[in-house]
Formats: C-alpha cells, structure tokens, sequence
C-alpha cells in the first residue's frame, strides 16, 4: 500500500499542476488560486497518508503583513504539511532547482510564483533573492529552509545566511517553524511514503530583524529550531 499511496501523492500533485498551467495559458492565473490550490493540496497529503498532525503557534502570528517562515528540513513532506498548517494567507516557497527541472510540474511552479534558486549559478541564486523581496513588498510571506538539504537523521544543519539576509533587507520578521515527524514518512533516499505517521509542527512568534545582525538572528532561530526538534525528540512522544 505504501507504494500506492506515494503514486496517491504524485496524483494530487496533478491535480493542482493542470489547472495552474490551463488558468496561465488563459491569462487567468491569480495568487487566490493558488493559494486555494496549495491549501487544498496540503490537506489533501494529510489525508492520503493519514497523517497525526498537530500543529501549535499559529495565534502567535499577527494577520496583515508578510513573513520570512524558516523550518528545519526533514523531507520533501515538509511542504504539504507547511502549507496545511501555516497561518498566512499567501505564502511562495524558495526551493532548489531541480524541482523545476520535473516536466510540467517546474512550470507549474514558476506559474505559481514559487522562487528557484540555483546554487551554482551566483548571478541567477541573486534575482531570486531579489524576486523573494520583491513579492514580500506585494504582501507575499515567503518559507525557505535555511539548513539548505534534507537531514539524514533528525538533527539541525548549520543554517546558510541567505534567508537571513532576505529579511534583513525587507525587514520581514522571521517566524521560526519547527517540524519534527515527516522524515518517518519519507527519509531523505526513499521514493516510498509511510502511512499513520505523527507530525508536529510548532510555530513560533515572529522575531523582529531590525536592528539585528545575521549571526544573532541565525544563532536565535538555531535555537528555536533544536529546543523544538532534537530536544522535543529526545523526550519521546
């Protein structure tokens, strides 16, 4: 079943591809829509993979102005649950590359806003962050994860700068986000999803960056990071 309920995954994927790719050919594409499509399709992996989420520290985050959300990343999985859980109305993601390079679906994503960057390539990992700013002045809160790649095991990478920098020169507040469970469902070199699984979620209140320097701002979401992943972990369920 696990194999079936990965292809479940793929096909909800799908669902909300087309018609993103169908509303742009008709110049009809909004940020409402997707919106509504990234939601539905957060719940929607929820609900294929019975999922156990609880989620806390959403009433933290007031309504009204964009945020730069920053998590752990423990798997590709973390993205549904984000968006199932997260309080924003809009939110666009920074992801790698090679999400974009999968036919059809990287359209769909580049249609939908979400931010590519490109490691490897200076000039173009530049006009994305210059493209996260600019949808933050429109009101758009974006998430990125500053570990940069997935843990092997559960524990917290050393945080790249870019997000940071992000902030500081849009003056976004950072919400640190907590994820712990979604490496049960999918570890890092598994292509097979895992049912019945507890994911938690924990959102924390938003950190003014005024003021701030990147060293205190990442040594503060550090923090938050390990007290609500390898710290709550060790304690057991």
């Amino acid at each position: 079943m696990a194999l079936l309920d990965s292809v479940r995954v793929l096909g909800a994927m799908a669902r909300i591809t087309a018609p993103t790719i169908v509303d742009l050919a008709r110049g009809h594409l909004t940020r409402s829509s997707v919106d509504d499509r990234a939601r539905w399709f957060g719940r929607r992996v929820v609900e294929l993979l019975d999922v156990h989420l609880h989620a806390r520290g959403a009433e933290l985050v007031p309504p009204g102005r964009a945020y730069v959300y920053m998590s752990n990343h423990q798997s590709h999985l973390d993205i549904p649950m984000l968006y199932a859980t997260l309080p924003s109305p809009t939110i666009r993601m920074l992801a790698k590359k090679e999400l974009f390079d999968i036919p059809i679906w990287g359209k769909g994503l580049r249609a939908a806003e979400f931010v590519e960057v490109d490691r490897t390539n200076h000039s173009r990992a530049v006009a994305s962050i210059a493209f996260a700013a600019r949808l933050i002045g429109e009101g758009v809160s974006i998430y990125l994860a500053p570990e940069g790649t997935r843990s092997r095991d559960g524990k917290i990478n050393p945080l790249k700068k870019g997000g940071f920098h992000l902030a500081l020169g849009t003056g976004a507040p950072i919400v640190p986000v907590a994820i712990r469970g979604t490496i049960d469902i999918l570890p890092r070199g598994s292509r097979v999803m895992h049912t019945g699984r507890t994911v938690d979620v924990t959102i924390g209140a938003p950190i003014p960056v005024e003021g701030r320097s990147v060293e205190a701002l990442s040594a503060e979401v550090r923090e938050f990071l390990v007290r609500n992943v390898e710290n709550a972990a060790s304690k057991g369920p």
